[in-house]
Parts: structure tokens; sequence; C-alpha cells
């Protein structure tokens, strides 16, 4: 019996191996190469037709339209019909820290306790995990990677997704302190709200006054704050504490807090820690954002939106006001930013809830700039990512048809940092594994990006 288990085990191991995709980073770009005839979205609302773009050692060197492509041994790419975009930026995700949701051994996204305002998400960050390929198909080439907790739960650190390892992969670390705002809503209307930041967030807790409880802890993190300020005013200390040092960066605004939070409630204590500590802070899902826009906006407040494709926080709210959030931010000149928090798509229809705003309200360069330059506003990272612009890096998405249709939405071939990346993933492995098991059609899985 065991001989058989044993072997069983064992031919289960061997299939799961050889059926893993063996995609590997690309060598960092070296040379010049140009696109040309491309249709470029530049990502800051502008649009260049016929353009090209000229790339050295993987920074964008030249983009527009009188660009002279030299004769002789060099790279050309030519994407006549096709549509160029900036990299997608997913402005919060657990990519690499959570493999399989039910598979706890799988699962590195959470610390017990509620202050673990050093907790670094980097250090755990997976640049094997199999999701990672899914989305770069999609154009997602950058992400944010969040941990998540009850209430403050650490850092962030922007990745790029295509790295042997997380120190490769880091563009920005620790560039963000995440809170998940406590729900601050009597139980009875517990159900009519996404308590503590969505469906990510914490679990309600099981107090008998939940307002009195979440008000609580608040007082706890100012005081904590106001602690940790003073630490700072000493200049130097007989013994280092871990937990005052992870927020330095709050304070010299080379750190944002990120407030989990979809209620008026909330964010309107988020707008105390502006007011008392001077912190840089973004709204994190924001459903109720669109009630108090204009004083998101005088306080310098950045949104990032959720899930769209969901009902409205309270029963009273338009049904499809999820829709229309990204536009009224827009209207009133709030920084914004549009994520995909459903745990079963992972991040990859942020492309489509893009798509949704820009047909409640955006146009179609707003709703891109949305996903690429203004996530790169907001982590802090827009000298580098975020548009095709010169002097960043040249992370580019090659599609088909219009990013934001998923009706037309192709992505033929990406780069990151100019390095031609590999849109192989598990997804199209399995479709070509079974279309030539049953002779429906030859496979269409790329030897080569281009």
């Amino acid at each position: 019996m065991r001989r058989i288990f044993f072997s069983i085990l064992l031919g289960g191991f061997f299939m799961t191996a050889f059926s893993q995709e063996t995609v590997l980073p690309t060598p960092p770009h070296k040379g010049t190469m140009y696109i040309k005839n491309a249709t470029i979205h530049v990502g800051n609302g502008t649009v260049i037709n016929n353009g090209v773009i000229q790339i050295k050692d993987g920074k964008i060197e030249k983009v527009g339209t009188d660009i002279v492509i030299p004769q002789g041994d060099v790279k050309v790419i030519d994407v006549k019909g096709k549509q160029v975009y900036p990299g997608i930026i997913l402005p919060v995700s657990n990519l690499g820290l959570v493999e399989i949701s039910a598979i706890r051994a799988s699962s590195d996204v959470r610390e017990i306790g509620e202050m673990n305002p050093n907790v670094r998400s980097i250090v755990a960050y997976n640049t094997d995990s199999k999701v990672i390929n899914t989305l770069r198909s999609q154009g997602v080439l950058m992400a944010n990677i969040v941990p998540q907790g009850s209430f403050l739960a650490g850092s962030s650190s922007v990745v790029q997704l295509d790295a042997w390892n997380y120190q490769d992969a880091a563009v920005k670390t620790d560039g963000g302190m995440h809170l998940y705002m406590p729900s601050l809503m009597p139980r009875a209307d517990l159900s009519r709200f996404g308590g503590g930041g969505g469906r990510f967030g914490p679990q309600q807790s099981t107090s008998t006054d939940p307002v009195k409880e979440g008000l609580n802890k608040i007082e706890e993190l100012k005081s904590f704050f106001t602690q940790a300020k003073a630490y700072f005013a000493e200049g130097t200390h007989k013994e280092t504490n871990l937990k005052f040092e992870a927020v330095k960066g709050l304070f010299d605004k080379s750190q944002r807090l990120y407030v989990h939070g979809n209620t008026v409630r909330q964010m309107l204590v988020a707008l105390d820690f502006v007011k008392q500590f001077n912190f840089d802070v973004v709204i994190v899902g924001g459903s109720d954002c669109w009630q108090i826009a204009d004083l998101l906006k005088q306080h310098n407040v950045s949104v990032i939106l959720g899930q769209m494709h969901s009902l409205p926080t309270a029963v009273d709210d338009d049904i499809d006001q999820p829709y229309k959030s990204a536009a009224a931010l827009q209207k009133a000149g709030v920084i914004f930013s549009i994520s995909d928090d459903d745990p079963q798509t992972r991040g990859k229809n942020i492309l489509f809830n893009a798509g949704t705003a820009a047909t409640y309200g955006l146009s179609k360069e707003e709703a891109l700039q949305a996903i690429t330059l203004n996530a790169a506003k907001i982590m802090g990272v827009a000298d580098k990512a975020g548009s095709i612009e010169v002097g960043k890096d040249a992370n580019i998405v090659i599609s088909d048809g219009d990013l934001l249709d998923m009706r037309t939405s192709k992505v033929t071939a990406a780069l990151i940092q100019g390095r031609e990346i590999d849109l192989t993933d598990k997804h199209k492995l399995l479709n070509d594994r079974f279309n030539k098991k049953y002779d429906l059609k030859t496979p269409t899985t790329p030897a080569k990006p281009f």
C-alpha cells in the first residue's frame, strides 16, 4: 500500500512539475531599438498617431512623429495597425503574497495583532507566483504589493513583474503604510457598508458598540503617531523602536498613509491625519468618496477606487454609483486610480473597470490615465513609469485592439524596462493543451514576444 501511495504521489508531483510554464526573466535591454507606425496612447491624456518610440538601454529616449530611424543593423518593431500603451499599474494587490487563498501555506499576507507598522510586504513577495504571468498577459506590468491586517498592517512596495527575486522586482520599497479603518457604524448598519476597507478589510468586531470601539482605536493610533513624532525629535535613542522607525517616512513624506475605508465617516477620520500630522493620505476603496470629492481635493487626498462592478455602498445610492464615482473625482480635480480587488480575477479586470468608468463620464484617455500615470503619481514612481515619455522606463504594452474594451483587447507584446517579456501564462498553456487534445485549433502561445 505504501509503495502504491508513493507511486501515485510521485506521479502527481511530476505531472504538476511538467505542467507548469517555464518563463524566465528577460536579460537587461542594451542598445537602441525603435517602435514605429504606432498609435501611441501616452498616458497623460494625449495620443500620437503614426508615431515612433526610440528606446536606449531600457529607457525611452525619444517619442514623436519626426524621429529618423537610421539604416543598417538596428532593431525596429513595426506595429502598424496596433495600439501602444504605457504599462498598466495595479495600485492595490496581494500578488505574490497569496497564491491560493484556500491553502494557508501559500498565503503570507497577514500578521497577527493589530499594530504591525514594521511588517514589510516586499520581503514576502514571491516572484515565482503563477498569477503574475496572467496579469502580464493583460498588460499589467507593475503592482503595489499590500499587506492585509485588522488595523495598522504594515508597508507596501511597488514591483515590476519580470524578476528573479524581490530585490530585482522592487521599484519603490516601503512607500506606503496601510491602515484598515474600523467600521465606525452601528451594528444594525454594518450589513450595508464595506466596513474596514471592503472585501480585503478586517473581520467585524464582536463588540456591542463598534462605533465606540473604533473611535478608541483611532485615538490609540493618534497617540502612537504623537509618540513616534516625539521619538524622532529626540535625535539619538538609547534603544531603537522598530514600530516608530517603520513610520518615519510618514513624517518626512517619503511614505504615504493608505487608509482603507468606504464610508464618509471613515474618510473624514482619515482627513484628521492630514490636519493633525500633515500626512500624505490616500483613500483605498472610497465607495462614498463622490459625496466629499471637493473636501478631498482641498486636503490633497488621493483615492484608489476598489471593485467597481459591485453594488453601491448604501441602499439609497444610485445602482450605478460605483461606475460614476471616477467621473465625480475627475470633475473635482482629485487624483485617483482604479483597482480590481475581486479575489476571483486577482487584478486582471482592472482594464475593464477603467473601461466601465469611461462609459460613465470619463474619456478613454482619462480612464487610461487612471490606471497608468495617476497610479504612478499616487505611489511615487511617476518619474520612472506611468506614461510613454522621455526619460522613463520603457514599460510598454502593444495591443491589437482597444486595451480597455474586453471585446477587442488582445495584448500581443509587452516590454518592461525595454526588455521584451514572454507573455506565456498558465491559462494559455491549458488552452493550448486541450485545443491540441481535442484537435480544435492550432495552439497560439507565441515562442517569442515579437
